[in-house]
């Protein structure tokens, strides 16, 4: 082998740190101004990276788990009541893209040298805790910042519009924070980052009427100190946990209403609550009517009054629209997915990817359509992030 050829898998390897710190750097910015443009930036990042796709034997459940729900989605645009008109609502298709494009760029995380993974990760802490930053100053002036910003760019919004499109930046940001949080202790920059980072999710939970925010926070640093405490076994029991998720949600709702507690609770609840679990309560009723193949791709487009766009539970919407066939693979991607971070020895890393795949999962149980472009790019950066932290060294463990 030549000394060019030797050479060509670093230059490669280094390429992928520079498509990383690109994504990292407009992150922040993206959370800020508009989550909608994370579609854009991870999908070129996963296009950019596509030379690191790879297929490790331990990864190919969880991506066999992704075929099966694509190719399913696919075939459901048969009898699905929804009929695109434009290829940008051609979910089923895109899925297949995004698959590809996102597992690439997740996989880019893996294949960074040593000395790119540093300053990608440094990237990655600093820019979410700026993210934080400005959600926390946000948060005490009503995001006045943000309707400056349209302001100065002659389009000013209405200031309950503002703290709406802000507070959605506190949903990424407790996504991302574990694995960001863990890669500034991981490089050397302490603990200020995730500090700020929490005050950002805090200040948008409390002071931008973004309710779920912090619930993710809180479950994701739950999971993050029970996979460090029980390294073996809490992944797995929290993995089966979201399988369970994932294959019960129809059956809770309608044992729940038997009881009289789904209605009692509805009641009782702020309107936001009460609007979702009325969603909830119309899903359950349609899964019923064809359970096995589900209504079809998108479907749930179709169903108002009693849904407005999607039911706001990413469990529900699988079986609304996919039924058993791909609630199944969503429920075996997920338990994969998180049961494949158990290992014998306490790894902070291994638990911010499961914290992480708690808060996204809690988000996709109440907030989030789970086909929507820009959610299912963060969590493709929150995968890639999660990889090169694991990858990182361990000083709590030196």
């Amino acid at each position: 082998m030549t000394a060019a050829e030797a050479s060509a898998p670093i230059r490669e390897a280094s390429w992928y740190g520079w498509v990383l710190a690109f994504a990292f750097v407009l992150a922040p910015v993206a959370g800020w101004v508009g989550p909608l443009a994370f579609a854009p930036i991870v999908g070129l990042s996963g296009l950019l990276s596509l030379g690191a796709l790879r297929m490790a034997e331990r990864d190919r459940p969880a991506a066999l788990a992704i075929l099966v729900l694509s190719i399913w989605a696919l075939v459901s645009m048969v009898w699905s009541p929804f009929h695109p008109t434009k290829a940008g609502q051609a979910t089923a298709m895109k899925l297949i893209l995004q698959g590809v494009l996102y597992w690439a760029l997740f996989r880019a995380g893996a294949a960074l040298p040593s000395a790119s993974r540093v300053l990608v990760l440094r990237i990655f802490a600093w820019g979410m805790a700026l993210l934080g930053a400005l959600l926390a100053i946000e948060a005490l002036t009503g995001a006045g910042v943000y309707q400056a910003l349209r302001n100065a760019m002659g389009d000013p919004i209405r200031p309950d519009l503002a703290v709406k499109n802000v507070a959605q930046g506190g949903f990424v940001l407790a996504v991302l924070t574990p694995a960001a949080a863990l890669a500034g202790w991981r490089v050397g920059v302490g603990v200020w980052p995730g500090l700020l980072m929490a005050a950002g999710v805090l200040g948008a939970s409390f002071g931008l009427d973004a309710d779920a925010p912090v619930i993710a926070l809180v479950l994701s640093a739950l999971a993050v100190w029970a996979v460090w405490r029980w390294p073996a076994w809490a992944p797995r029991v929290l993995g089966a946990g979201a399988a369970v998720l994932f294959l019960a949600a129809p059956a809770v709702v309608w044992a729940t209403r038997q009881l009289g507690w789904f209605q009692t609770l509805e009641r009782e609840v702020p309107l936001s609550w009460s609007l979702r679990m009325g969603y909830w309560r119309h899903a359950a009723d349609w899964i019923g009517d064809h359970p096995l193949r589900g209504w079809g791709i998108d479907a749930s487009r179709m169903f108002g009054p009693g849904i407005t766009l999607h039911p706001h539970n990413g469990p529900l919407q699988v079986w609304l629209e996919l039924g058993l066939i791909g609630a199944a693979a969503a429920a075996v991607f997920w338990f994969v997915a998180i049961a494949s971070q158990s290992q014998p020895h306490r790894d902070l890393g291994r638990g911010a990817a499961v914290g992480t795949a708690v808060a996204y999962l809690t988000f996709s149980a109440v907030s989030f359509g789970v086909w929507q472009e820009w959610w299912l790019a963060v969590g493709g950066l929150a995968a890639a992030g999660c990889m090169a932290v694991l990858r990182q060294g361990r000083p709590e463990n030196a």
